[in-house]
């Protein structure tokens, strides 16, 4: 159960986009790259990128670079793979590297300092339109939809459709850097070291030449020592309860990353924030953007108790996951969450079986998007409706990452340690049984979300239970710690179970604190 005690309206200014490069009308058959400041302040601003296809052809992956002068740096950016932060800069394509003729594609970022891009270019050409280099007649297609398909210690494993026209093999490339040559549509990466990131790229040869790169993916290998601060340690952030301004907390606490609540229906199978608000351009898009400039990201969790979800909404499996893509394309996500509660969601089997249906088809089309899956639970560990959602996802192979239980409102539990802990193994026994895990994978697929302070049913986790919980978490290398929510991490006159504040006497932002130190 989620406290929710209603929804304060939050208006923001809006600063007209001003465009300061603008497309050349000149060839009407060239690509172009338009930049635009989004919003300005003192010590920096916000800004868009729109490549449009002017041309005849599709458009398969695309680089934009530049130059900013001395004093300006990017802090931030999202839906593209950037690379540096100063003097020359380049976006290379995500999940939006294929444009279709007169299509557009975009991606932004956040910088300080005044100066503005120069020596623009898209694919070699300049981004005010030109002759982009082409690849000479024969070569073969671009391989479409490279993905990562597996993950070691030590290794990827790669594949992607094969391309059009004679095609001799294919070569994987990290940056300028052949890593594999393969013959036919797969390949492994391997060698690499243990928690490492890595972006690739593939591209097809035969006698004639090379054909341009697909698009990119990145991922990360298992087994690395997690830095604190990151995806693993997220706490609840909503937009009514008095939110705090995330750089705040995170400057105050160390912590980086937040969970975001609730993406719910704005109608029929279309997301909304809490219903009602729009996906960019609103409060929410700025507290992201906030948290981005902080060196954080965030989670953005979906359902929640109370509200019009979209699991009901959404017809199909198919219908619900292009819902989640529309969030996941909208902020080039990491992760996301879905927190599955109360009747018409975690009891009913049929929106039940959609929900993890669907994140199998979103796990398929975003290989590297962690998919968090958050329930309740009793002190023995969870109930009848969430053994029935761990096993569909184990009989489909839904991939699902982190399976996370809600330890509060049990109706009792005087010891929230122990009570945790005994939920905590419980789902551990049913994650065993469905997955055929040992211990140590069930752990590490397993993740704690908390209520700080007093819960709806007047359970006290107090900052030394928290800390307790914090260490066995840590001790079990759990994939998850998180708690509702930063906007209760306040004390509270007087006490009471509120939106803004935790019911207990303690610090500001002290349970925030203590997550900001686990590291999985």
């Amino acid at each position: 159960m989620r406290l929710r005690i209603g929804v304060i309206a939050a208006a923001l200014a809006t600063v007209a986009a001003t465009v300061i490069i603008a497309a050349s009308p000149a060839s009407a058959a060239s690509a172009t790259a338009a930049f635009v400041q989004t919003s300005t302040w003192g010590s920096g601003y916000e800004a868009k990128y729109t490549i449009t296809n002017g041309t005849s052809s599709t458009i398969n992956g695309w680089t934009v670079a530049f130059d900013l002068p001395s004093g300006t740096s990017i802090s931030s950016s999202w839906d593209a793979n950037r690379t540096g932060t100063s003097g020359h800069v380049s976006f290379a394509s995500t999940w939006n590297g294929t444009i279709a003729p007169g299509g557009t594609a975009s991606f932004g970022f956040i910088a300080t300092g005044s100066g503005t891009p120069t020596n623009c270019t898209l694919n070699g050409a300049s981004c005010g339109g030109g002759t982009t280099p082409t690849t000479p007649a024969g070569t073969p297609g671009v391989p479409g939809n490279f993905r990562v398909t597996a993950t070691t210690n030590t290794s990827f494993s790669l594949a992607w459709n094969a391309s059009t026209g004679t095609v001799t093999g294919y070569r994987v490339y990290e940056g300028a850097t052949v890593r594999a040559t393969v013959t036919g549509t797969t390949a492994t990466v391997s060698g690499l070291t243990a928690g490492s990131t890595h972006t690739y790229t593939v591209k097809a040869y035969n006698t004639v030449g090379e054909s341009g790169a697909s698009n990119s993916v990145t991922a990360t290998t298992t087994g690395g020592t997690t830095t604190p601060g990151g995806m693993q340690a997220a706490p609840y952030l909503y937009q009514w309860g008095d939110p705090p301004n995330p750089q705040t907390v995170q400057s105050a606490t160390g912590i980086r990353w937040f969970t975001l609540a609730f993406v719910l229906s704005g109608g029929g199978c279309t997301p909304a924030w809490d219903g009602s608000r729009p996906l960019t351009g609103g409060v929410d898009q700025t507290v992201i953007n906030q948290v981005r400039a902080g060196g954080g990201d965030v989670i953005p969790s979906f359902g929640g108790w109370s509200g019009n979800k979209l699991g009901p909404n959404c017809s199909t499996p198919q219908a619900l996951a292009n819902a989640y893509q529309t969030v996941i394309n909208a902020y080039n996500l990491k992760a996301i969450d879905i927190d599955i509660e109360n009747t018409d969601e975690f009891e009913n089997d049929t929106v039940r079986n959609r929900i993890v249906d669907a994140l199998k088809i979103v796990k398929q089309n975003n290989p590297n998007l962690k998919t968090i899956v958050t329930f309740g639970t009793a002190t023995t560990g969870p109930g009848y409706y969430a053994q029935q959602l761990i096993s569909r996802a184990a009989s489909i192979g839904a991939n699902i990452d982190v399976f996370t239980i809600m330890p509060f409102d049990f109706g009792g539990g005087a010891n929230m340690y122990n009570s945790t802990v005994s939920a905590s193994e419980g789902l551990k026994t049913m994650l065993k049984s469905a997955f055929g895990w040992t211990d140590d994978q069930a752990y590490r697929h397993m993740g704690i979300s908390g209520m700080n302070g007093l819960s709806d049913q007047q359970e006290l986790t107090s900052v030394a239970y928290w800390q307790q919980i914090r260490d066995w978490a840590q001790s079990k290398h759990l994939a998850r710690l998180a708690f509702w929510s930063v906007n209760r991490d306040r004390p509270c006159p007087g006490g009471g179970v509120v939106s803004n504040c935790s019911g207990i006497a303690q610090n500001n932002w002290q349970f925030t604190q203590i997550t900001a130190t686990f590291t999985g």
